[in-house]
């Protein structure tokens, strides 16, 4: 069994010729291989044999699936596009590795998959003439077979679309499936396998408007003669999604699809045939069918962006590129379909020509074609792209059209230029920071661009560098400025000569014109100056203890204004010690007071002090100077003794404690000290030695072994190193305690010694007796309320008498007036205790008194029933005379619910009788529940 199609195509009479040879020959050799086995006589004659003609067999095959798909046609413009051609080899049974070569490599390159590819563009007159070999060679056995490909131009448009008709027809033909046979006629022989044929792919084109189902293919088992057999496709498009494209007749095995194709959704199907008997079982061997979606101009251009942006500088040579712009068609790439040229419809202006841009056809790329772009004149092209497939044909092909946006940057190209030759302005002297003149310049460059900013630079006029001009980066202008204080006694005008450039340089070619400089003559106005002390600060030395009225020095200031007569009076601004004088004339300062280097005033030797001087002119103007006095260092500070208190135990171990002096002077008035005790009291020699250490310290021990607590104050007299010496006794507190074994203090004497005074003792006192008051205080206010409230207590819980009362059940808003009242009142009297007398003001009229009750007749018990009339008369009698009862024949008064009521009195409700005259009518109007009332008062008098 074997496959078979019957829609074979030849492109002339010699393939078909060849193809007729090929055949004989393979039968040829099929019964010459069937006879020889009697001709041989060894096995090894039958087996050398035998794999001859397997190699004439494989040769065949190859050329036999060539004859069918390697009749190729490729384009004649076109290079490096895969050939619609495929090279197969069936291997033959003996599972070696096949290499395919191809005779020609230079023009084409051969797959391992045996797909043939082309190097280069070919001609009409060139193609028939290019021969095309290929060979294919086992690695394993180095056995190879070869076979010839012959390639012819491209057939028309107008045949393709009548090759395209065909394909319907061609493809209603038989597919049958092949079956694997093997024979053997003796033991040892080598064994033939009949092999399957290449079964091409189905081409059917996209967006077909034909009938559907639209017939394919018609596959076929040649077991169909002997038994009823049942066909069907499994794959994608058939039973796997997208579902129900094709189907096949499962009888006369009839592929077909069912409705159009998009190639850009699925560009190829593959399928796979299945031939079972009514049982079920496999009759044959599944084969697979590739069905390509051929490609149709069904889809346009679409740019990537609809609006492109570019940019260029102005002044561009021609052939600069400017941009890129990008279209996609989702056609095939590889066909003349999704093939795209570019072209300029339109620019906008057309300044200086209407041609100043030209476009890549193929890649898209903008570059200029002429010279003039010029900024200040058009600063922005406007192009209209237009993309096109089918290689641009305008007739057949699909176009569409996007906007390229260029602008044409800014080059410096204009200098900037003064408006005016000459600037002026005028100053204050001694004014800095501030601006004397503005410098306009015009621009023709874009505006806030290195291009455009101006950089002012002064050339001349201003050699110590008192002026400068920064620019305004808003207006571009230059400020020309005063940095350095100008005196009008030493120049009175000043004449600037200032260039204006940009931040960068000019472009090439473009030089400065006369107009970027410019002078700025600037005049300088005198003004009152403030007078100047010299030197400032005034430094002098002199020795501590100067007595008052001395004179110090003289400490004046002189007038800058040398063209002004003018007169300077001096006044004392700052001394802090209050010890200087100045002379408001002459400037001469004398001492009020002794001058003391020990005072906190002075610092680091160093005293202060700051005296203005003012001059008569109109404003007057002042001015400071600070005078500084360095105060020598003398002998007038005794030392005294350094810790002043200390403390030691009973049994002192060491018994002894360092001591030093403090002075107030300084070296050498000061250190080193002498250090001697006292001759009294007595015990002072007796109990205490001192030990000179150093210099500027001494040691102070006890004699005895044992020495009472207590506070000890010993003298000690010790004496400076001056000339002159100075002695001083001062007096060292030393306070002796009983110490624990870590040597520290334990009697209660310590907390004096820790600063816990008598006044702090005693504001301790008053804090305490304080706190005692506001607690008794608190305690009387406490009982005084519970007295209060006893006398105001209810007979029953007030949160369970709601007798009167409003009940509120957590509505907001405001309550009844008369809510704010005393329940006390409500209590019966004779629950209240005697002794419990409420304040005058709150008892009820009808309330019974508080007096002791009278003694009241004693009344029968049991009245005789004729005498009922005279019972009844005694106990009215006894209830007029008892003064505690109240008129029980009048309005007894419960509660007093406040007055002023909004609502009205209830007298004003009558009976029916009295609304005869109304209208109930409108009673039936509220619903079911008054409709009874509506019977009773509505309707007619009846």
């Amino acid at each position: 069994m074997f496959w078979y199609f019957r829609y074979i195509r030849f492109d002339s009479a010699s393939a078909l010729q060849g193809f007729i040879i090929s055949l004989l020959l393979s039968f040829f050799l099929f019964f010459f291989h069937s006879v020889s086995p009697s001709l041989s006589t060894a096995p090894v004659l039958n087996n050398t044999f035998g794999a001859q003609l397997e190699i004439h067999y494989c040769l065949l095959t190859v050329f036999l699936s060539l004859s069918l798909v390697a009749s190729a046609s490729i384009s004649c413009s076109v290079s490096s596009l895969p050939l619609s051609l495929t090279v197969k080899f069936v291997n033959c049974g003996q599972g070696g590795l096949v290499q395919f070569e191809c005779s020609n490599p230079s023009d084409f390159r051969i797959e391992a998959d045996g797909v043939v590819y082309a190097l280069r563009p070919f001609t009409v007159s060139t193609l028939r003439a290019v021969p095309l070999v290929i060979v294919a060679r086992d690695e394993t056995n180095q056995q190879q077979w070869q076979t010839q490909v012959r390639l012819t131009p491209p057939i028309e448009e107008s045949l393709e679309r009548e090759a395209l008709q065909k394909h319907h027809h061609m493809y209603e033909g038989n597919i049958w499936f092949p079956s694997r046979q093997t024979d053997s006629s003796s033991v040892g022989q080598l064994k033939r396998m009949k092999r399957d044929w290449v079964i091409p792919p189905i081409n059917v084109p996209e967006n077909s408007r034909g009938e559907f189902p639209q017939d394919l293919v018609r596959i076929r088992s040649d077991n169909d003669k002997n038994r009823s057999l049942r066909y069907s496709v499994t794959g994608p498009g058939a039973d796997q999604p997208p579902t129900g494209i094709f189907i096949i007749h499962p009888i006369s095995g009839e592929l077909s699809v069912m409705k159009p194709l998009d190639r850009e959704h699925i560009s190829n199907f593959h399928l796979r045939a299945h031939a079972v008997d009514l049982n079920g079982n496999q009759v044959e061997s599944p084969i697979d069918i590739v069905i390509n979606v051929i490609d149709m101009n069904d889809n346009r251009p679409e740019f990537i962006h609809q609006i492109w942006n570019g940019t260029i500088p102005e002044g561009s040579k021609p052939g600069t590129f400017v941009m890129t712009v990008t279209s996609v068609d989702k056609d095939d790439p590889k066909t003349a379909n999704g093939m795209l040229r570019y072209k300029i419809v339109s620019q906008n202006p057309e300044s200086p020509t209407s041609n100043m841009f030209t476009i890549n056809n193929k890649t898209g790329g903008i570059i200029t074609v002429a010279a003039g772009l010029d900024r200040e004149k058009v600063p922005q092209y406007t192009l209209i792209i237009q993309a096109t497939d089918m290689e641009g044909n305008p007739m057949y092909g699909l176009s569409n059209t996007a906007t390229a946006v260029i602008k044409v940057t800014d080059i410096n190209d204009n200098p900037p230029e003064f408006t005016a030759e000459t600037f002026f302005g005028e100053v204050p002297e001694n004014r800095v920071n501030v601006i004397v003149a503005n410098l306009t310049v015009t621009d023709k460059d874009q505006p806030n661009t290195p291009a455009w900013n101006t950089v002012y630079k002064i050339t001349g006029g201003d050699p110590t560098g008192r002026f400068s001009v920064p620019t305004d980066p808003t207006t571009n202008e230059g400020l020309v400025t005063v940095v350095k204080p100008i005196d009008y006694e030493i120049s009175r005008t000043y004449v600037l000569t200032v260039v204006a450039v940009n931040e960068v340089s000019l472009a090439r070619g473009i030089h400065s014109p006369r107009q970027s400089t410019a002078t700025v003559s600037i005049r300088v106005i005198d003004v009152n100056e403030s007078p100047n002390f010299e030197p400032n600060p005034k430094l002098i030395k002199l020795e501590e203890g100067m007595q008052p009225e001395s004179a110090l020095t003289t400490f004046t200031a002189q007038d800058p204004d040398r063209f002004m007569q003018q007169t300077i009076r001096y006044t004392r601004l700052s001394d802090p010690a209050n010890w200087l004088r100045i002379d408001p004339n002459t400037g001469h300062i004398t001492t009020i007071a002794v001058l003391d280097r020990e005072s906190p005033y002075v610092k680091d030797n160093m005293y202060s002090a700051t005296f203005l001087a003012s001059d008569s002119g109109i404003p007057p103007a002042s001015g400071t100077g600070t005078l500084q006095i360095f105060l020598l260092d003398i002998n007038d500070n005794a030392p005294h003794v350094y810790p002043q208190e200390t403390e030691m135990c009973e049994k002192p171990e060491p018994n002894g404690f360092n001591i030093t002096a403090l002075d107030g002077d300084l070296s050498p008035n000061a250190g080193p000290f002498a250090f001697e005790l006292a001759n009294r009291p007595s015990d002072i020699q007796r109990n205490w030695t001192i030990t000179r250490l150093s210099g500027d310290f001494a040691q102070l021990s006890l004699k005895i072994g044992f020495l009472e607590s207590g506070i000890y104050e010993i003298p000690i007299i010790i004496t400076d190193s001056g000339n002159l010496p100075m002695s001083n006794t001062s007096y060292l507190r030393v306070k002796v305690c009983q110490c624990d074994h870590n040597g520290d203090c334990t009697d209660q004497q310590h907390i004096v010694a820790a600063g816990l005074g008598t006044g702090a003792i005693i504001a301790i006192l008053l804090c305490i007796i304080i706190l005692l008051i506001l607690v008794l205080l608190f305690v009387v206010w406490m009982k005084r309320r519970d007295k209060e409230r006893q006398a105001k207590q209810l007979l029953i819980d007030p949160e369970d008498d709601v007798r009167d009362n409003i009940l509120k059940y957590d509505e907001e808003g405001g309550g009844e007036e008369d809510q704010d009242y005393d329940l006390s009142q409500l209590q019966q009297p004779d629950t209240i205790e005697p002794d419990a007398i409420k304040p005058v003001g709150i008892r009820r009229m009808d309330e019974r008194p508080l007096h002791p009750e009278p003694q009241y007749p004693i009344r029968s018990a049991a009245p005789h029933p004729g005498d009922i009339g005279d019972f009844i008369n005694e106990g009215l009698k006894a209830a007029d005379n008892d003064p505690t009862a109240p008129p029980y024949d009048s309005l007894l008064v419960f509660d007093y619910e406040g007055s002023g009521s909004t609502a009205g009195s209830l007298s004003s409700l009558n009976s029916s009788s009295s609304g005869g005259d109304q209208d109930y009518d409108y009673l039936n109007d509220w619903g079911p529940r008054f409709r009874k009332l509506a019977d009773m008062y509505g309707g007619s008098d009846d």
